[in-house]
């Protein structure tokens, strides 16, 4: 029997890559679509239907067709942020919109729930000391907009579980690669940075895992995960600066003076000024500078050990990403070093 999988958030960048690796198998799949997104991937074996995880009786057509006893959901759907107060759509959707998904799962008793979480809902430890997966979430605990409504979910995701649906929950660092045009913050600054309109980077980094090593590891904790657990799936550190002089390499642009924290912080008020007035979204916010000047060591070594998950090469992912950027793409989907 094929295996069937429903996956929502379809259109978005992880949501669409586990798409292209499904439509490289024998699988059976559903994607959810908001009403008026068009399908990322075509295939015969990929179903797609319109809904809002925010309204879950939108979200029953999908569950119907794709109802079996063998079903896999694997929730991607989410509003990523960078800023510091949560928006009412922004807590709709990751909150509410995880609830409506979880007690569908229950009503329509899915073999599997896959919930992608962040790295975010993990309380910050101080540097020098490395963050591991956490057996609660409390958004109490975590800074900034965007992290205690992944929090309040994933701790949604762990109450269900404990009352009997079999879920797992990945936690992904900050996800780079090919296949997104400019919506995830981390590509647009590399697009501005390719088209001559990054003047100056910041200091500072984080952890960057390739889209295509989290989309495998999302498949790996519907083949593998432990029910009720969670599973980093992180990357490697890399500064801003560095990130932004590999990108550099592949396309033959010079790479960028970084600027101290303190004065990125200067000019992400002019920043959310000028997103304000003209709609043109801000690279930098004083909450993503607040992160790549934080911790970022996390350990994978769970996921590793139970999931098989590997990872490759920031250098390939980047290189694969401006090509992408630049409309070239003969690189292997799920393939990884």
């Amino acid at each position: 029997m094929a295996k069937r999988y429903l996956v929502t958030g379809a259109a978005g960048h992880l949501g669409s890559t586990i798409l292209r690796m499904l439509s490289e198998t024998d699988a059976e799949v559903y994607g959810l679509l908001l009403p008026g997104e068009q399908p990322v991937v075509i295939s015969p074996q990929i179903h797609y239907y319109e809904g809002d995880v925010c309204d879950r009786e939108s979200l029953c057509g999908i569950f119907d067709a794709a109802s079996d006893s063998q079903l896999i959901v694997i929730h991607t759907a989410a509003v990523i942020s960078i800023a510091r107060r949560a928006t009412p759509r922004l807590r709709m959707v990751n909150i509410e919109g995880t609830k409506n998904v979880l007690s569908l799962c229950s009503q329509y008793h899915v073999k599997r729930m896959v919930h992608v979480s962040s790295v975010h809902a993990i309380p910050e430890l101080p540097k020098g000391q490395t963050m591991r997966e956490v057996s609660s979430f409390s958004p109490e605990l975590v800074t900034g907009a965007y992290a205690k409504t992944k929090a309040e979910a994933a701790q949604a995701v762990l109450d269900a579980a404990a009352n009997g649906l079999d879920a797992v929950i990945v936690l992904p660092s900050g996800i780079l690669g090919p296949y997104d045009s400019g919506g995830n913050h981390l590509i647009q600054m590399v697009i501005e940075y390719l088209n001559g309109k990054l003047p100056a980077c910041v200091k500072g980094g984080y952890d960057f895992v390739d889209v295509r090593d989290v989309a495998r590891g999302c498949l790996e904790a519907a083949e593998k995960g432990v029910p009720g657990n969670c599973y980093i799936l992180s990357g490697a550190y890399c500064s801003i600066h560095d990130l932004i002089g590999m990108a550099g390499k592949n396309c033959g642009r010079r790479p960028l003076v970084a600027l101290p924290v303190f004065a990125a912080y200067i000019g992400a008020v002019f920043a959310g000024l000028r997103e304000r007035v003209t709609g043109e979204r801000a690279l930098f916010t004083g909450y993503s500078l607040h992160t790549i000047s934080g911790n970022s060591s996390f350990s994978n070594e769970k996921a590793r050990t139970e999931l098989g998950y590997r990872t490759r090469a920031l250098q390939e992912t980047v290189a694969d990403m401006v090509d992408w950027v630049a409309g070239k793409q003969h690189y292997n989907v799920s393939g990884r070093s």
